[in-house]
């Protein structure tokens, strides 16, 4: 307990770390059986794995901050989905935050991405390899308009098209989100194969990058699943409500104070700070 009580103490006196969370204190997985545990918004994993940072298919943005952990299979769709994109010859994949070691609550940046099963894909694919630099400190390319009604046509690219229609067509992918113009984009393009545009979602923000969510995986008992997305292609009118003007005070979501931890987590993490 004293042990759990200085760690606390030296979060809250350090003046880069006044908003941390205890989560970022783990810095190496849990070990165990694979589980993601909780819901995307509130939960933990143990037996994450770091997705390998040296890869021909795609580089890992931002390394310093450590958000490149997730389920065995997230690392897997990663992998499986960037070899994809390789072979098609359709640029460098950009993957940016997975998870941290144990999951958890980032300090900023996410709600989501805390029970391992959660990566932000950047909407850009360049022919060559960024340099270390770059990667360090990389310059998101926002395809959407000012006004936020359209992509913008000189950064709208057809691998683009590809890559988000890719990721939505593997099994183990729940829901993508993007921007809703970056949705109508996609809906105006898709011609007649339109399933795949079920799992695309519109949401706030999502401007350069896509949110990609896989499913519960099956060994993960306190895994708790989101709902299935509405049926259709959800290209009418569920997509133009997010165009019509809103009252004030009725955009983006209120930033809520966290709901308490599953068991399992809170277990997980008073038995690593003690």
């Amino acid at each position: 307990m004293k042990k759990r009580l200085l760690l606390l103490a030296g979060l809250l006196l350090s003046g880069a770390a006044l908003a941390a969370t205890p989560w970022q204190s783990i810095t190496r997985p849990i070990p165990g059986a694979p589980q993601a545990i909780g819901a995307f918004a509130n939960g933990c994993i143990v037996g994450a794995e770091a997705l390998p940072l040296n890869n021909p298919a795609y580089q890992v943005m931002r390394q310093d901050q450590r958000r490149y952990y997730g389920h065995p299979d997230l690392v897997l769709f990663i992998q499986r989905l960037t070899m994809q994109v390789h072979n098609l010859g359709l640029g460098q994949v950009l993957i940016g935050d997975m998870g941290m070691a144990a999951g958890g609550r980032f300090s900023s940046g996410h709600a989501s991405h805390q029970s391992g099963l959660d990566v932000d894909i950047w909407l850009q694919l360049p022919k060559s390899r960024w340099t270390p630099q770059m990667l360090l400190k990389p310059q998101p390319l926002d395809l959407v308009s000012a006004d936020g009604k359209r992509v913008v046509a000189r950064h709208w690219q057809p691998e683009i098209a590809s890559l988000i229609k890719l990721a939505a067509k593997d099994d183990e992918v729940t829901r993508i989100f993007v921007n809703p113009a970056i949705k109508k984009q996609l809906c105006a393009d898709a011609g007649s194969d339109r399933d795949w545009l079920r799992k695309v979602r519109p949401w706030f923000g999502h401007r350069a990058h896509m949110h990609v969510r896989l499913r519960c995986p099956p060994e993960s008992l306190e895994c708790q699943e989101q709902a299935p997305p509405p049926p259709g292609d959800g290209c009418g009118a569920e997509l133009e409500s997010w165009f019509i003007p809103k009252k004030p005070g009725s955009g983006a979501p209120v930033k809520r104070t966290p709901p308490p931890l599953p068991p399992s987590c809170q277990a997980l993490l008073d038995n690593h700070l003690l």
